[in-house]
């Protein structure tokens, strides 16, 4: 038997590898979405004060100082109280109250006279001012319609004063004078100038 050796260089090696298996676990990113959840947007004229309480000037009639601090909900006149100011301050609680913000009886009037507040209620599931900020926002909504019949009132008495329709008016020395005009009479049976004295 004869055996043919091989030179080095034509021996062939063969080199086996186990096959390697990685477990790759996926990355899932899951964004849950509320939907019962939606962005409002509202604009109002509202300051800070010092202390941290929101003033709002939207209304005609009145000032809105909701206290971040006290809780509270206050409404004062904004110039002269009246009662078309006690109705606004009125409306505005009794909004607040329907809407479950303010409790129902802390209805009171303030220290500050012609003003009227309200006790905001306490709760853990969300933030009592935002949701007041909010509902007042909305109670500024109603009260629009409001608002500008005033404001066109107002524009239509002052065109009526400073510029009046021709039958509404007369020019310098268009009226005659005349010894008696109007209906008070300085010669009558009894003077309205004059308390108690009769005139002939």
């Amino acid at each position: 038997m004869k055996v043919k050796v091989l030179p080095p260089e034509d021996i062939v090696t063969v080199d086996i590898e186990k096959t390697i298996h990685v477990k790759v676990k996926p990355t899932v990113s899951v964004e849950i979405k509320n939907s019962n959840k939606k962005r409002i947007d509202f604009k109002m004229n509202m300051r800070k004060a010092l202390n941290g309480d929101l003033m709002i000037f939207n209304h005609k009639d009145i000032d809105i100082v909701v206290m971040t601090e006290k809780k509270k909900v206050v409404a004062f006149a904004k110039d002269i109280m009246s009662e078309v100011v006690y109705g606004a301050e009125s409306r505005l609680m009794e909004h607040l109250r329907r809407s479950g913000i303010i409790e129902y009886d802390s209805i009171q009037g303030g220290n500050v006279y012609g003003s009227l507040e309200g006790k905001l209620h306490e709760t853990t599931e969300r933030d009592s001012v935002k949701t007041a900020i909010f509902q007042i926002s909305e109670w500024m909504r109603e009260e629009l319609p409001y608002m500008d019949s005033t404001k066109e009132h107002d524009e239509d008495m002052d065109d009526a004063m400073l510029e009046p329709e021709n039958k509404d008016s007369t020019e310098l020395g268009e009226v005659p004078h005349a010894e008696e005009k109007g209906s008070i009479r300085d010669h009558n049976m009894f003077s309205p100038q004059y308390h108690g004295r009769f005139t002939y």
